[in-house]
């Protein structure tokens, strides 16, 4: 119980320094880039026109539509789109040691 606690109090202190530095907004322009770039958002949309067509649209709610698009959403992300995420991430974390 207590790692879980240490888990999230790190996780906590990273995102308030990411926030601070303007690297957390930094970050979010860059992954919304590279979605475009490689069409995840266009396949995702296209998913959700599926999803509409197939349950009918007076049928659908918002939140139907994120339940059943999220999981098929974060598998279409590419692997090199993650990596070049984390990777900045850790150079960020490597930058500010003191964290």
């Amino acid at each position: 119980f207590s790692k879980m606690n240490k888990d999230a109090q790190m996780r906590a202190t990273i995102n308030q320094k990411l926030i601070e530095t303007g690297e957390r907004e930094r970050l979010k322009e860059l992954l919304r880039a590279k979605l475009i770039e490689c069409g995840w958002k266009d396949q995702l949309k296209a998913h959700c026109k599926d999803v509409i067509k197939e349950k009918g649209l007076e049928h659908v709610t918002v939140d139907d539509l994120v339940a059943e698009i999220t999981p098929k959403g974060r598998a279409l992300v590419p692997d090199s789109v993650k990596k070049e995420l984390l990777q900045r991430i850790r150079t960020f974390l490597a930058q500010h040691a003191s964290l």
